[in-house]
């Protein structure tokens, strides 16, 4: 018998139920699902000191439980003295376990450490039923030690779903645990 993470199971037994009744779909493959979730860290003083991009890559790696890639310009702009090929951020893709298992830990632990929260914002999707989040401090996550952190900096979480409108993406992540505001 292998790990099934918590929130894999409850999409399972009660979010599917959930889905199928508010939009009578057909067919079990109809329901939307989660497919990835992006964590990204743009980092813009990288250009003057190179060592912040392996801090943010050792950051995500912490957060996330999977190794993080750093990310390089694509093209020269002069305005931010940037060249192109120069590593400028930080990312790391969840799929499967870790994705669940990331989600988790982001609504029952990260979350309710943010300062005067209230919800996140409803405002964050995309058209296309894909939902953006962005953090603005990483110490809210437990895996950081706060005295080792260089610089407080954000990041953005982006949950890749199937859905095909806003409106299903974001029933599907609120039945998920993904705390939106009341209007």
């Amino acid at each position: 018998m292998s790990y099934i993470p918590r929130l894999k199971e409850e999409y399972k037994t009660r979010v599917i139920k959930a889905l199928t009744e508010e939009f009578s779909y057909k067919n079990v493959m109809q329901v939307p699902r989660l497919q990835k979730i992006v964590i990204s860290k743009g980092v813009g003083a990288a250009v003057a000191d190179k060592k912040l991009v392996d801090y943010a890559v050792d950051e995500l790696t912490m957060i996330s439980g999977q190794k993080a890639v750093s990310t390089i310009s694509k093209k020269d702009v002069a305005a931010f003295k940037l060249r192109k090929g120069v590593p400028i951020g930080a990312k790391v893709t969840l799929r499967g376990v870790k994705m669940y298992e990331f989600l988790d830990r982001l609504v029952t632990a990260s979350l309710p450490r943010v300062r005067d929260f209230n919800g996140i914002k409803a405002n964050g999707f995309d058209g296309r039923g894909n939902y953006n989040l962005g953090i603005t401090e990483q110490i809210i996550y437990p895996e950081i030690d706060i005295d080792k952190v260089n610089k407080i900096s954000g990041m953005d979480i982006t949950f890749v779903t199937s859905a095909n409108t806003d409106k299903e993406a974001k029933s599907l992540l609120s039945e998920l645990g993904l705390p939106f505001k009341k209007n």
